[in-house]
């Protein structure tokens, strides 16, 4: 019914498919470039088929979506090191900036949060905040609720940013409070 009612990029649908089967079988980037094909087809498709719906898809609105859906993606990452690796042995950081700043798997191994990893952490945690600002400007173009929704949910995402950019254990998850 929605695909009738809407038309939808069906390409939306299969990059969502091949980033759910890639999640299965990889386990590490090489660097940012490939980390960032990933959240393309993981977590763009999201934000590209709401504001397909919405009625709202224009170049600039889908650009400016890609970049708060990389940056939650990202955030998401970032708060879920321990469980991530723990779970699934995967780690979201690119190998070529771990190898850069002497961090290897026996930091997740071990929970580590020596300087090196600090230092490492806290350059992701500004590269996903910059993506967010750069991507904000899209809940004051959208109108209404879902332009509201836009900001509460970078606002939402800038708070995490920052509880993560002050954690001295970087494989602590942040907590918010409900307020």
């Amino acid at each position: 019914d929605v695909s009738r009612r809407n038309p939808l990029p069906v390409q939306l649908f299969f990059d969502l498919l091949s980033a759910f089967r890639q999640d299965v079988t990889r386990k590490r980037y090489r660097d940012f470039e490939d980390l960032l094909d990933y959240c393309r087809r993981s977590a763009n498709p999201v934000g590209r088929l709401l504001l397909h719906l919405h009625g709202s898809a224009s170049a600039e609105n889908l650009a400016l979506s890609d970049r708060i859906c990389t940056s939650l993606q990202l955030i998401n990452f970032y708060q879920d090191l321990a469980q991530d690796f723990d779970e699934n042995g995967r780690i979201y950081i690119p190998v070529d900036e771990m190898e850069a700043l002497g961090v290897s798997e026996v930091h997740f191994e071990r929970r580590q949060s020596d300087p090196a990893m600090r230092r490492l952490f806290s350059a992701q945690v500004a590269r996903a905040r910059a993506m967010m600002l750069e991507g904000a400007p899209l809940g004051a173009r959208l109108r209404g609720r879902f332009g509201l929704e836009i900001r509460m949910i970078v606002e939402g995402g800038l708070v995490v940013l920052e509880r993560l950019a002050a954690a001295e254990d970087v494989f602590a998850r942040p907590r918010l409070r409900r307020r």
